[in-house]
């Protein structure tokens, strides 16, 4: 399983006057509704921010949690809404999660008024997939030797995880090690 203070982005904020919350805890807002969109997220954090008294955590934090692969992104259908209108792809927890609720965010889905979704398993993981190939050519083409790390411990919980099978990019990974 991945270890998320190796990479840095799951240290928190120092600022007590800001939400601080942990990887875990964001995809666990997200895991309540079964996903969200990254504006449907902001949103929650803002809330779950106010509720407390302090500030939002900083603007990338969201980022940082899909770079982390504990967020990863989910294509709704086509990308278009019935009227021909853009749909924003739902933020799910990814395969490097613990998805753990944070104090307050129970009451989140009756604050947001949004309704639970479900996503399809097979449709999440071939998309997931793709992105990780992505970060994988990026990871070899640079002989990004942190990030080569970083992607092969998401290799085994992405196999665990979904429906792919990743040996031939591990050993590619695997090279740039050596």
């Amino acid at each position: 399983m991945s270890d998320h203070s190796d990479d840095g982005e799951d240290a928190g904020e120092d600022d007590p006057e800001r939400l601080s919350l942990s990887l875990d805890e964001v995809a666990g807002i997200a895991d309540l509704f079964g996903g969200l969109t990254r504006a449907e997220l902001a949103e929650a954090l803002e809330e779950l921010a106010f509720r407390r008294g302090v500030e939002p955590p900083p603007e990338d934090r969201i980022d940082q949690v899909v770079r982390a692969y504990s967020l990863v992104e989910y294509p709704r259908g086509d990308g278009e809404s019935d009227d021909g209108d853009a749909v924003d792809p739902l933020l799910v927890p990814g395969p490097s999660a613990f998805p753990t609720l944070p104090d307050g965010a129970a009451d989140l889905p009756h604050i947001l008024d949004i309704e639970s979704r479900s996503v399809d398993r097979d449709e999440l993981g071939r998309a997931v997939e793709e992105r990780f190939r992505g970060d994988v050519a990026r990871a070899v083409a640079d002989e990004d030797e942190v990030l080569v790390g970083r992607l092969l411990d998401v290799s085994y919980d992405l196999e665990t995880w979904g429906p792919v099978e990743l040996g031939d990019l591990r050993e590619r990974l695997d090279a740039v090690r050596e």
